[in-house]
């Protein structure tokens, strides 16, 4: 599978690549900057590509068989570049998949999501980001994976987790085991238009992925 990766240069992204690396799946990482190339394609990419989540990405995306969308504005940047990236980008993406006849989409979202209103104040708008970006791509009748890690850490993966479709427990989860899980969802034939929640736990991540 020809895979493309939004937001391969951030935390999630890079460890995604490296697991990918070891994968039959050809990558492509789109960047925003040249210079990021190299380290990227060390890292596992197949190729890179330069694109911007804010403007037309389609040339970015031809030829792929599949997104994973694990892209995000960070932390320290304002409300507005959360709804630039987080919400609208991830609507343009879908929708250019769409029209693109890419019919595999996955999304790294959040436990929280599922009802904004109900999240800790200081992260409503990033939660409602989430939210209308999951429900565009829901409704886009695309083939999705909606993947809610919990609080994300930069501890080693274990590569074990938790997995279950409703927010059932709020824990932690490395940013390793977010990505090995990605991974997963490209090769397990039960996550198709599927909404799921993962921490840390006990079940090896191919296993617990094959059971929802």
């Amino acid at each position: 599978m020809h895979v493309f990766i939004a937001g391969a240069n951030g935390q999630i992204g890079q460890h995604l690549l490296r697991e990918m690396a070891n994968s039959d799946h050809e990558v492509r990482a789109m960047i925003r900057h040249p210079d990021q190339g190299p380290e990227l394609q060390q890292l596992g990419a197949t190729e890179t590509v330069l694109g911007d989540l804010e403007k037309d990405c389609s040339e970015a995306m031809k030829g792929c068989d599949a997104v994973i969308f694990a892209a995000g504005s960070g932390p320290h940047t304002g409300p507005e570049k959360t709804t630039d990236v987080d919400q609208n980008g991830a609507i343009r993406l879908i929708d250019t998949a769409k029209a693109m006849g890419i019919k595999r989409f996955v999304i790294v979202s959040s436990i929280g999501a599922e009802e904004p209103d109900n999240g800790p104040e200081k992260l409503r708008h990033y939660l409602q980001a989430k939210h209308n970006a999951d429900e565009h791509l829901k409704n886009s009748g695309l083939n999705y994976t909606i993947v809610r890690p919990g609080q994300l850490t930069n501890d080693e993966g274990t590569g074990k987790v938790s997995v279950s479709v409703r927010p059932e427990e709020i824990g932690k989860i490395p940013r390793q085991d977010v990505a090995r899980v990605l991974l997963a969802t490209l090769d397990a034939d039960t996550t198709g238009d599927s909404v799921f929640y993962v921490v840390s736990g006990d079940t090896p991540v191919a296993e617990a992925v094959a059971k929802l």
